[in-house]
């Protein structure tokens, strides 16, 4: 199993943007939550664990003074990612299909957005 951080460089090498890499990790992670949705068999606690990890890595990454976005931009997105992070968890407390849908939302519309969609 990869970790956020290995796919995220995995990715880095295939796309030819930052809003594409986020984007493509972003439907990544939508995906896994997705498949361990729809099949009980899947990893659910590794799907969770990912989408926190890449979270983190974009809270970070728009924490840094040095990120161009605008700061408001920034604070939104940081904001987003910590209520990402608070619905993981509950996610992990209470791991039923239904309480994944806001994340799975949450990824696809993001990656909409950065996509130009």
């Amino acid at each position: 199993m990869k970790t956020a951080a290995q796919a995220y460089g995995n990715v880095a090498t295939q796309t030819s943007s930052p809003r594409e890499l986020e984007a493509n990790l972003l439907l990544e992670a939508a995906s896994r939550l997705q498949a361990a949705k729809d099949a009980p068999g899947e990893p659910l606690q590794n799907a969770l664990n990912h989408n926190r990890k890449l979270w983190t890595l974009l809270i970070s990454a728009v924490s840094d003074n040095s990120n161009p976005l605008d700061v408001s931009i920034r604070e939104n997105v940081a904001n987003l990612g910590l209520f990402v992070c608070k619905q993981t968890l509950s996610a992990q407390i209470d791991p039923k299909p239904d309480n994944l849908m806001p994340l799975i939302r949450i990824n696809r519309e993001i990656a909409a957005g950065l996509l130009g969609r």
